[in-house]
């Protein structure tokens, strides 16, 4: 009899072995000794109304830190059974608002200290909550610290008691209204309706979804952008792959916690629909854009400067032979002002729109992105080598006087052309927040911003025109300007040969032989258009248009180059190589950290890093401070470059950023002197 009931006993262990956690019992196999759980209940249940448990996590020193449901880039979330009576039911579980923990350019989603997940059950109208058995449970997460990850678990008995009151008031409130979300190229956008007024300063998207579908998450250490437009607050999250695209499907709705820092926030829950960016404005930390009006009026005064800007001086000599030769009729400097005018306005606000098309199909694109293509450089340099042919009296431009032909609107208007076009590579002061935020603005505020950008280029030349006393202070045309024009030539070929350079670090060698052919073709045809007007025969504008027709040609049969990888020109810092992930690693350090973006196209970049960066002074004050040097290299584009200039607000490069230990960006000047890096250093 005895081993029979023995035997019972022992099937029926086994049986329950078998069964689910809600009825078998589970054991603590780590413990909770770096971060107790125990679990509270607020009150009694009561029949139909919803009994609220609270899930209470202690560290036993402030040096240990919990996780939120999505830990983000590494850690584990809380994974929770519980024992319910038949009938019950247990809701999702209702946190506080996380925070953010970054270490080695990982992101974390953390809490620190004592916290509560709360947990709602419902409890059904006709059950017998009288003599109710103890709720049980079993809970498993994970307890870290800045060095050590250690698994905890525990056994849960609920007890009634605790601070609910404060628990309550930490948990982040639900919106009573529904945000959207969609995926646009590699970026999640959501749009979530909140009051005006609110400060912006500390926000954070806490993405509760790991998977967004087609093999990619959200990227947690990356920037968020925010913009807004009265009650409607826009966050852009980076996204990143995880894998191969999949077939699973984008989720019809995500949730979230926005937060405002200090522990404050709400929980959302987004559906899938469009979230435009038009009626939006930047914003950046707790500091708005400024009003259309400013910005319009920082690129004129941004493109006035360009001017006087070092990337622009190969096409100074076209100017100054167009002022003197503007001392003239008072009705024919009129016209020429206002057709220069017109291409300047027209390549400026061209280029403007085409950014901005490519912007909103998802490209990441900026100011001067048109010189990380081959092509577009291949034609530049064999623009700039047929001025420098004409500047020597190898031919002249039939239609342009000021390149040694008979003057025309129309030799004006490709002169406004041209000056726009080889000033692209350059961003100069007043000029950064303009076309910034022309990026993110509407598209019709966004074009108002580059076309500002054009007039302002052009305003010197338009006011000569209009305005004879200041034309009556040039020199009076004569033999002069011929010398003066093949003096110019020199500009002109040290221009050619820098194009020559930066084609060496996008193209092959093949696709550079190819060019050279077609430049040596251009230079004899150049030579006997030269010949032909030396000897009076007509047809130059016909053999003229020839000609460039069959270089444009030429260039657009070459085949794509083979992909290289750009080398990065020796540095006396040593710079790291940029990326979002180093970035994160290096701010860590507590040391000082210094950023620049450049190109080898950027003629204003190459210029500061000869005057400021590249310097043995300020390599000692860098030494002396401790400072870590990152570059970043745009040459070729960047995806990940792209995303940062834009988050930064900066439509291209150059870009300089100096980061104190534990504070944010300093958007240096676009413009850098000798000794604004040394005293930064040694601030």
């Amino acid at each position: 009899m005895d081993g029979w009931r023995a035997g019972l006993v022992l099937l029926f262990l086994l049986l329950a072995s078998l069964l689910p956690g809600s009825l078998a019992a589970q054991e603590a196999r780590f413990g909770d000794d770096n971060i107790s759980a125990e679990l509270r209940s607020d009150g009694a249940p009561v029949a139909g109304e919803t009994w609220m448990l609270a899930l209470r996590f202690t560290p036993k020193s402030p040096e240990w830190h919990g996780y939120w449901s999505n830990p983000g880039d590494a850690g584990q979330g809380m994974q929770l059974s519980l024992n319910l009576p038949e009938g019950w039911e247990a809701g999702e579980p209702l946190y506080p608002v996380p925070k953010t923990l970054l270490i080695s350019g990982l992101m974390n989603h953390i809490y620190e200290g004592e916290y509560a997940v709360l947990v709602p059950i419902d409890v059904p109208e006709q059950a017998a909550v009288a003599n109710v058995a103890p709720v049980t449970g079993f809970v498993s997460y994970l307890a870290c610290t800045d060095r050590i990850c250690v698994p905890q678990d525990a056994v849960l008995q609920a007890r009634e008691g605790g601070d609910f009151r404060s628990w309550r008031a930490q948990i982040a409130p639900e919106l009573d209204s529904t945000a959207g979300f969609e995926i646009s190229g590699d970026r999640l956008r959501v749009g979530i309706p909140l009051p005006e007024g609110l400060d912006f300063t500390e926000v954070h998207l806490f993405i509760e979804n790991t998977d967004l579908g087609s093999g990619v998450s959200p990227d947690y250490a990356a920037v968020q952008t925010l913009v807004s437009e009265g009650n409607l607050l826009v966050v852009e999250v980076p996204l990143k792959r995880f894998g191969k695209a999949d077939d699973v499907p984008q989720p019809e709705k995500i949730g979230g916690i926005l937060s405002f820092g200090n522990g404050q926030g709400v929980r959302f829950e987004a559906e899938s629909r469009d979230v435009p960016l038009e009626n939006v404005k930047p914003i950046r930390g707790a500091v708005e854009m400024p009003p259309l009006w400013l910005l319009l009026l920082a690129s004129l005064v941004g493109g006035l400067l360009l001017n006087i800007m070092p990337c622009v001086f190969p096409i100074l000599s076209l100017k100054a032979l167009a002022l003197a030769k503007a001392g003239g009729e008072e009705a024919a400097a009129r016209r020429d002002a206002i057709a220069y005018t017109a291409g300047v306005v027209l390549a400026c606000a061209g280029l403007g729109a085409a950014i901005l098309l490519l912007r909103s199909a998802g490209e990441q694109v900026g100011w001067a992105f048109q010189l990380q293509e081959p092509r577009v450089v291949g034609g530049l340099f064999l623009l700039m080598l047929a001025i420098t042919a004409n500047f020597l009296g190898l031919f002249q431009v039939p239609g342009m006087a000021i390149a040694g032909g008979k003057q025309s609107v129309r030799g004006s208007f490709g002169t406004g052309l041209l000056a726009a076009f080889v000033a692209t590579p350059c961003t100069g002061p007043f000029m950064a927040l303009a076309l910034g935020a022309a990026l993110v603005l509407r598209p019709i505020e966004g074009f108002a911003i580059f076309t500002a950008l054009g007039v302002g280029l052009a305003l010197p030349f338009l006011l000569l025109g209009f305005i004879p006393a200041w034309r009556r202070k040039l020199p009076k045309p004569g033999p002069w300007m011929e010398r003066f024009r093949r003096w110019m030539a020199i500009p002109m070929g040290l221009t050619v040969l820098a194009l020559v350079w930066l084609l060496t670090r996008i193209a092959d060698t093949f696709w550079l032989v190819m060019l050279g052919a077609v430049a040596t073709l251009l230079l004899a045809l150049l030579a006997s258009l030269g010949q032909r007007q030396t000897k009076g025969l007509g047809g130059g504008k016909f053999f003229f248009a020839a000609i460039v027709a069959l270089s444009i040609f030429a260039l657009s049969i070459f085949p794509e180059p083979e992909p290289r990888e750009v080398r990065a020109e020796s540095s006396i810092h040593a710079p790291i190589a940029f990326s979002e992930s180093a970035l994160a690693e290096a701010r860590t350090s507590g040391r000082p950290v210094f950023v620049w973006f450049t190109a080898d196209w950027c003629v204003t970049c190459k210029v500061n890093e000869s005057v400021a960066i590249e310097r043995e002074e300020t390599l000692a004050a860098f030494e002396a401070a401790d400072v870590i040097t990152m570059r970043g290299d745009w040459t070729l584009g960047d995806e990940e470059i792209a995303n940062f200039l834009s988050a930064q607000g900066a439509a291209g490069v150059p870009l300089y950023l100096w980061y104190a230990p534990g504070e944010d960006a300093r958007q240096l000047p676009q413009v850098l002197t000798p000794a604004m890096l040394r005293e930064l250093a040694a601030e």
